[in-house]
């Protein structure tokens, strides 16, 4: 792991790029005695000249001393020990240089792994160049060293960077084995980054996808929030299914879309290509909605399942095949409350959109889900040809003005009232009160 090592005049990584709060960390480490190092996607990016959206560090500090120096730290993770210093909402992760796991230490605490390879706890600390064999691409094992404005590139990482190409520092079966989620980074780096995974760290990549069922759920929320949310959601969606990584993931859909039918595949692609255009120009995105398409055939498929061979109503088929598909999906990927019950709106608007009498458009018009709702039927339109008057109906009424809206009476008009109408107005009399009898002395 001989480094290589860029002068302050060999490229172009410039301290108004990183973030104030970050060199702040950076400095405070570095004058306290301790090396301290902007590490991996910050450092890559930078060098692609990308805009980071995370400074990570990297320090000789163990997380207790870090959080000695600062107040306005927490120490958090069992599995890896970090130290997040808060700056209001920004958090700049320090993590302590990784050293490598002997055979000699015992101690659970601070190392553990299962019977499959997979790290359980990896609290070893080591040296800079112990924590480069540690990292998982060459692409990330560069590091910006506060001290003089260098960068380090280890395991010929700034080579790989300008060939475009993501390489897995070790034997990717034992790495991916350690960490399974490596597999759905080499994906999402391929993606967002436009590199070309190398033979070798794509090799065992459909063999171990199954090992994805073995990591918590709630860990891979978070890791499909960056696959699909970062602006290339359609591409990484295609490699996904093309290293057999979406299943793990997505289980029920899966099993839906392997059943023939191209549709939800389409209408899937359809939803990543839409979101991958609001973050283009910077219009915002819910994750509720893209889950909502997702699982959009298994609840299609569950409630005919139900209304044919439960003799369900639809009301009731689809309210229980959304219990259950959500139900089954947080077992492998947890999706938050907060979240689902906005997929439940949405599904649940698709059916309400279809009932357009008396004044239902207009109190549907006030749901605060109803724009995601339409923006699901107009989707589901572009597919659907049956679709596409519905789709077109309500994209009419809510261009329509105040008064066009108003509901149409059901009852028949009265053909006396329109006569009268058609009348010029006339006045009219009270009726003459009769004068009451005086009551008898």
């Amino acid at each position: 792991m001989q480094p290589v090592v860029l002068t302050r005049d060999q490229h172009g990584i410039s301290r108004k790029q990183i973030s104030e709060n970050a060199l702040k960390v950076l400095y405070r480490l570095h004058k306290s005695g301790f090396e301290a190092y902007l590490v991996g996607g910050g450092v890559r990016d930078l060098l692609l000249g990308r805009q980071p959206k995370d400074f990570d560090i990297a320090t000789s500090a163990t997380p207790d001393q870090v959080k000695q120096l600062f107040s306005n730290c927490r120490l958090v993770g069992r599995r890896f020990r970090l130290a997040h210093i808060l700056f209001g909402r920004d958090v700049i992760e320090v993590a302590t240089f990784r050293g490598h796991h002997h055979e000699v230490n015992t101690n659970k605490n601070l190392s553990d792994q299962s019977s499959e390879g997979m790290l359980l706890r990896d609290n070893v600390y080591g040296t800079i160049e112990e924590d480069a064999e540690r990292r998982d691409f060459t692409v990330n094992a560069l590091y910006y060293n506060i001290a003089d404005f260098s960068v380090v590139g280890f395991a010929n990482g700034l080579a790989d960077l300008e060939a475009r190409r993501l390489v897995l520092i070790g034997d990717p079966e034992t790495r991916y084995r350690e960490d399974p989620v490596r597999m759905i980074r080499a994906v999402r780096f391929a993606a967002k980054l436009g590199l070309t995974i190398s033979p070798e760290t794509e090799a065992p990549i459909t063999t171990l996808a199954p090992l994805l069922r073995d990591i918590p759920p709630a860990r891979l929320f978070e890791e499909t929030l960056k696959l699909l949310l970062a602006g290339q959601g359609l591409a990484t969606y295609r490699l996904l299914q093309h290293y057999d990584l979406f299943a793990p993931l997505f289980p029920e859909a899966a099993e839906v879309m392997g059943q023939g039918s191209d549709y939800y595949n389409q209408f899937i692609e359809l939803a990543l290509a839409n979101t991958d255009q609001r973050l283009a120009e910077g219009l915002r995105v819910t994750p509720a909605f893209l889950y909502a398409a997702l699982l959009w055939g298994p609840v299609e498929t569950r409630t005919q399942q139900f209304m044919h061979e439960g003799g369900l109503n639809f009301y009731d088929a689809s309210r229980l095949a959304n219990d259950e598909v959500l139900s089954r999906q947080v077992k492998s990927v947890a999706i938050p409350r907060r979240f689902s019950t906005v997929v439940r709106d949405i599904w649940q608007l698709q059916d309400r959109l279809t009932k357009r009498s008396g004044k239902r458009p207009l109190r549907l018009l006030e749901h605060p889900k109803f724009r995601a709702g339409y923006d699901f039927l107009l989707l589901r339109a572009k597919l659907d040809p049956e679709l596409e008057e519905l789709a077109q109906w309500w994209t009419d009424f809510q261009e329509a003005n105040p008064v066009e809206r108003q509901p149409q009476s059901r009852r028949a008009p009265n053909p006396r009232a329109r006569a009268r109408d058609d009348d010029a107005p006339k006045s009219r009399r009270r009726p003459r009160r009769r004068p009451r009898k005086k009551k008898e002395a």
